[in-house]
C-alpha cells in the first residue's frame, strides 16, 4: 500500500464519528401486565395509580441501557403538553439535563407541579397558549410524578435517566435499542414505579443481541 493511499484511509477514518463505528443493537420483548384493552392503532395511554404503584395503562415499559456514558454538550428540548385534560405523552423518558416544556393546549387554566424528590416544582396557574411556554430543566435522575393542582385526575410521569440509550415498548412489549457502544452494561426494563427488571449484557461491535424480560 503506497503512502498516498494510507493517507487517504487515515483521513477517512478520522472524519468518521467514533459512535458510527461498530454500533450494537439490543432487541427483545418485555412481558407486560395483562390488559383488558383491545389492541388499537393509537399509542395513547394514561398513568394510573393502584395501591400506590404508578404505571401506564394500557401497559408499556421503558427499556434503557445503564453504564458510564459521556455527558452530551447539548440536549434537545422535549414537551409534555396538557391536552384534553391529560398529559401528552403520559410517560416521557429523558436524559439528565433535558429541558421540558409544558404547553397548555386546553381551553382552560392548568397548574402543573411535582413533589417528587428528583424534581420539586410548581409552575403556577397559566392559561392556554402561555408565552414563553412554562418549562423545567430536569438535572437529577429519578422518577418524577406530574400532577395538576386544578384537575386532580391528571397524572404524568417523567423518567430522568443517566443514559442516552432508552425507548418505550409497543403495546405487545417489543422494543429495540440501536446505535449502542460495545462493552459491558446493564439493560433495564421499567414496568411500573415498583418494578424494574435488569440483565447484564456484553455488547460486541455490529452485533444484534436478543434480551427478553419474562
Amino acid at each position: 500500500m503506497n503512502g498516498n493511499l494510507l493517507l487517504r484511509l487515515f483521513v477517512a477514518l478520522s472524519l468518521t464519528p467514533a459512535a458510527c463505528l461498530g454500533q450494537a443493537t439490543i432487541e427483545g420483548r418485555v412481558e407486560l401486565p395483562k390488559s383488558h384493552f383491545a389492541p388499537v392503532a393509537s399509542e395513547r395511554y394514561e398513568i394510573v395509580s393502584k395501591a400506590g404503584v404508578l404505571a401506564t395503562y394500557p401497559p408499556r415499559a421503558v427499556v434503557y441501557l445503564q453504564g458510564d456514558f459521556p455527558k452530551p454538550s447539548a440536549l434537545p428540548t422535549k414537551q409534555v403538553a396538557q391536552k384534553d385534560f391529560a398529559f401528552a405523552p403520559a410517560l416521557l423518558p429523558i436524559e439528565v439535563g433535558t429541558k421540558v416544556e409544558f404547553p397548555n393546549l386546553d381551553d382552560t387554566y392548568h397548574n402543573i407541579f411535582s413533589y417528587s424528590p428528583a424534581k420539586r416544582f410548581d409552575l403556577g396557574r397559566y392559561p392556554p397558549g402561555e408565552k414563553p411556554t412554562p418549562f423545567q430543566v430536569f438535572d437529577k435522575a429519578g422518577l418524577v410524578t406530574l400532577r395538576c393542582d386544578i384537575h386532580e385526575h391528571m397524572r404524568g410521569l417523567i423518567m430522568v435517566l443517566d443514559s442516552p440509550y432508552f425507548t418505550i415498548t409497543d403495546a405487545a412489549g417489543h422494543y429495540r435499542l440501536t446505535n449502542l457502544p460495545a462493552g459491558h452494561f446493564i439493560v433495564k426494563a421499567w414496568v411500573d414505579s415498583k418494578t424494574t427488571r435488569e440483565r447484564p449484557v456484553d455488547l460486541k461491535s455490529s452485533a444484534v443481541l436478543q434480551v427478553n424480560f419474562p
